[in-house]
């Protein structure tokens, strides 16, 4: 035995050796176990030493769960391989636990014997402080790893076999019954072996050491250990409630010895599979189950092209009987009429069967392909099946039939959209006549696919980002056609009138060569373009027209076009609105929507879009309704994502090749406190409501909670807003005080600055007031200002030096103007839509723009603005889930309480407390 050392206070490991020294265990003569450098062996590998020295650390109880818990494969000298070997007992024990799979955190494990303690330690090699090793250490260290296991259970809701699991996966099937099931090539009748095993624990090379279930009823008897034996049988006994089959197999005790099975009897076991893992049950059956070989109902949509275009072409359309994609041979096909339900052999592998079902699947295809007729199907049809939206109840077998049927794209489909859904792979385009301008390669891709999509007679919603050159992108597209295609009727644009002179200037600045016609009353009186002749308007290539002006001129509508483009089609997101039935009523060879917001608070918005594009595709509106709210119940709306994305492409200014062209843009929120008059009439105006809401329901309710909402914004952004008497004191808001902070420094830097508000009367006081700040008199632009005169205000804003602060009313200025020369982009007041207010803030944060964008949003503190601030970012989920998910808002519809603590004023807060 080595001299006795002298007692000393171990060292923390952050101040043993570096990584490239051998660390080695040893134990104090308080039987302590501590962590140190070697002074023999070869160095551990960096990572794995960095790992011990934090894990010993917090004490030498942790690092030894650590070493028995983690590292239970790894290569480890022999002084820590011994203590991760006895930490790997505890371990094992744990893991063998009657309730290890919800007991709380002071669960504990039996104790070692004294005399397996006694070998243990006999079996410690040379170690510092071995002298100190003795039965009563170990026991006392086994006592310690209860405490660092408790010490990991501690502040964890997760049970505590799924935290063992977090920390190493091999402990997952330690102390577990495995059931498994494999081939057995050499006995063609009964080509199944089953055997029930049991992991008793982890090899020193850490791989689990299986034992035959049998073996663990020997050893229970000889150890008169039923408390072991109940823990390790307990998943089985729960199986047995799920399972008739395992119930069978444990009353005749044939869970304890190995079977060979017949494929009948295989099949019978594995759709037992989800019971028995349920049931805390191990299952290992063959690979190829967990994929579900089995025969198919192969439909094929789209072989060839189809002779026509639109959503009226027909498509090609074929059923089959198919393996693995392959058609089932005359013989194959006998072999699955005599299997009946089961597994059969087919092609030297097995796959599952059930005849009954086959033939009910194929029969339901078969009709819809008689029905379909000669001819195929409908590209809208066929749409509809490969996205696997059912809008209609003879869309689809039964929900259970569906794993036997797959529908694919033929190849001139399967290229088709390919093309539709990936145009960032296409390649690039030539130069394009009449074109004036270098697209980036995503505007390339973007014109590439237009083309695609039109040609083909389809609509297509250009949704990229504002900023990112959707009207070059049309322009570019329109410039293509009249240079490769053969002459045509003219195209429509149908635009927002603030939008009449971009257009314009961007047609004359990238596509001169385009003939460009602008019917609105500010180019001609009414009467003259109602009469406008035939030849007029055929002898240009394009006619740019706005929403409100398409009820004025008859023969717009009366006419076909070539294509129908909307801007800013969010315009249509009403389907019962008048101005939308006038757009889908116009007659083109194909239509195409630009939007920023294809979503911005309801399905329903989608749905008009799509009425517009792809009549049809998304069903009627009922159906459509029905169809999403399945989906909500279903939890995905995959399908709808499917059958829009071929028509939809949108790009984010995040993309990667997008993000280089545009620099940083920084959104704050500018918290404003309401002064002492605005709380007064803001707690007025909540007061008012709660009288009124007990004598109110129905639309007068949705009327009322409307106006209570505006009224509470006018207060919020000034007291005169509301009370109408034109004072305007700026010291009587807080949001007038909180600009005059902002706007001050903005001169001083000489940066320019826009101002959005959501009401068209509040424009001219801020323009007022924003006047003391800069050289020049702020710029207007709201509802009321002539549509000749806004480009000339965009000019000057971009172009003159002083020009520093532009105010617009949000309805008029938030889209299609291009006003980079501004750095700073505050929101005076909220719309309460996050798409709406994003549009007004790339008027500055687009392409173009070469400084950092800094937005401001003014929200009072205390009051709804705070409240419904939080809710917001909900809603930009929805205008990006929609595409993958989502709903709207309602606030009209909340219940009278939780309105009230929506709208209520938080007096602390708004009064300027942080």
């Amino acid at each position: 035995m080595p001299r006795a050392s002298k007692p000393r206070e171990p060292r923390p490991a952050s101040e043993k050796a570096p990584p490239d020294t051998a660390l080695v265990a040893a134990l104090t003569p308080a039987g302590h176990l501590v962590l140190e450098a070697g002074q023999d062996g070869e160095p551990l590998p960096a990572p794995l030493a960095r790992r011990l020295k934090e894990a010993f650390d917090p004490g030498g109880a942790r690092g030894l769960f650590h070493l028995g818990a983690v590292e239970v494969g790894t290569v480890l000298p022999p002084t820590l391989a011994f203590w991760r070997e006895f930490a790997r007992d505890f371990v094992t024990a744990l893991c063998a636990h009657e309730s290890l799979d919800t007991s709380p955190a002071t669960l504990r494990v039996p104790t070692h014997p004294p005399e397996a303690l006694a070998r243990q330690a006999a079996l410690a090699p040379p170690m510092r402080g071995g002298e100190y090793l003795t039965p009563a250490v170990l026991a006392s260290l086994w006592d310690a790893l209860h405490g660092a296991w408790r010490e990991h259970l501690a502040g964890t809701k997760s049970p505590p076999r799924a935290l063992l699991h977090a920390l190493n996966p091999l402990w997952s099937g330690v102390g577990r019954v495995h059931f498994h099931l494999a081939e057995n090539k050499r006995d063609t009748r009964r080509p199944f072996a089953f055997l029930v095993t049991y992991t008793e624990g982890l090899s020193p090379k850490g791989t689990p050491l299986h034992r035959p279930l049998g073996e663990a009823l020997r050893a229970s008897a000889r150890a008169s250990d039923a408390a072991a034996l109940r823990a390790l049988l307990a998943p089985v006994q729960r199986a047995t409630g799920k399972s008739p089959f395992v119930q069978e197999l444990l009353d005749r005790k044939d869970l304890f010895h190995p079977l060979a099975w017949t494929p009948q009897e295989a099949w019978r076991f594995l759709q037992e599979v989800p019971a028995l893992e349920e049931a805390g049950v191990v299952v290992r059956v063959p690979d190829w189950w967990r994929s579900r070989p089995r025969p198919q109902v192969t439909v094929r949509v789209g072989e060839t092209a189809p002779s026509g275009l639109g959503l009226a072409a027909l498509l090609d359309f074929d059923v089959s009987l198919t393996l693995d994609g392959k058609p089932l041979t005359r013989e194959e096909l006998a072999a699955l009429a005599s299997a009946g339900r089961g597994l059969a052999l087919l092609r030297g592998q097995w796959v599952e069967v059930d005849r009954e079902r086959l033939e009910a699947v194929l029969a339901h295809w078969q009709r819809v392909r008689r029905e379909a007729g000669p001819d195929g199907l409908s590209f809208l049809e066929g749409m509809r099946l490969l996205a696997g939206a059912r809008l209609d109840t003879g869309a689809a077998p039964e929900e259970a039939a569906r794993e036997w049927v797959h529908v694919q794209p033929g190849p001139w489909l399967e290229e088709t959209l390919h093309t539709l859904r990936g145009p960032e792979t296409l390649a690039e385009q030539a130069v394009i006549p009449g074109l004036r301008a270098t697209l980036r390669p995503y505007q390339r891709a973007g014109v590439h696919w237009l083309h695609v999509l039109t040609r083909l007679g389809l609509g297509a919603c250009l949704a990229d980002d504002m900023g990112l050159g959707k009207t070059l992108q049309v322009l570019a597209l329109l410039a293509w056609r009249k240079a490769r295609l053969p002459p045509g009727p003219p195209h429509l644009v149908v635009v927002p009138a603030s939008l009449l002179g971009n257009w314009q200037e961007e047609s004359r600045r990238f596509t001169p060569s385009l003939r460009l016609l602008v019917t609105h009353p500010s180019a001609r009186p009414v009467a003259e373009l109602a009469a406008l002749p035939e030849a007029e308007v055929t002898s240009h290539d394009v006619v740019l027209t706005t929403y409100g002006t398409l009820e004025r001129v008859p023969w717009v509508k009366a006419r076909a076009w070539g294509l129908v483009v909307l801007d800013e089609a969010q315009a249509i997101k009403n389907p019962s609105a008048r101005q939308s039935r006038s757009v889908k009523a116009l007659r083109a060879e194909a239509r195409v929507a630009l939007t920023g917001t294809p979503v911005e608070n309801r399905l329903g918005d989608l749905w008009s879009l799509f009425d517009f594009l792809t009549p049809g595709l998304l069903g009627t509106a009922r159906e459509f309704t029905a169809f999403t709210k399945a989906l909500a119940r279903e939890g995905g709306y995959g399908p709808l994502r499917e059958l829009v994305r071929p028509y939809l492409l949108r790009r984010m200014k995040t993309d990667p090749g997008v993000a280089a062209d545009l620099p940083d843009k920084v959104e704050t929120r500018a918290e404003c406190a309401l002064t002492p008059r605005q709380a007064a009439l803001y707690q007025e105006s909540v007061d008012a409501l709660r009288e009124q809401l007990q004598r109110v329901d129905g639309m007068e309710r949705r009327g009322l909670v409307l106006a209570l909402l505006m009224r509470l914004q006018q207060v919020c952004n000034h007291p005169s807003h509301w009370l109408g008497d034109g004072r305007w004191a700026p010291e009587e808001s807080g949001k007038f005080l909180r600009l005059t902070e902002l706007c001050e420094t903005i001169a001083a830097r000489q940066e320019k600055v826009l101002v959005f508000t959501r009401f068209r009367e509040l424009c001219e006081p801020l323009a007022a007031f924003l006047a003391r700040f800069f050289p020049r008199p702020p710029l207007v632009l709201h509802g009321q200002t002539p549509v000749r005169q806004r480009p000339a205000l965009v000019k000057r804003f971009q172009e003159e030096e002083g020009a520093g602060g532009f105010v617009l009313s949000l309805k008029a200025g938030g889209t299609g103007l291009n006003l980079t020369a501004a750095s700073h982009v505050i929101h005076f007041d909220r719309w309460w839509n996050p798409a709406v207010e994003n549009q007004a803030t790339d008027r500055a944060y687009r392409i173009g723009q070469r400084r950092n964008v800094l937005v401001h949003t003014f929200v009072c503190r205390g009051t709804v603005e705070e409240r419904i601030d939080a809710l917001l970012e909900g809603k930009r989920g929805l205008s990006r889930e929609v595409l993958e998910g989502g709903a709207g808002l309602l606030l009209t519809e909340l219940p009278d309480a939780e309105l009230l603590r929506l709208v209520s004023l938080d007096v602390k807060r708004a009064g300027g407390e942080p």
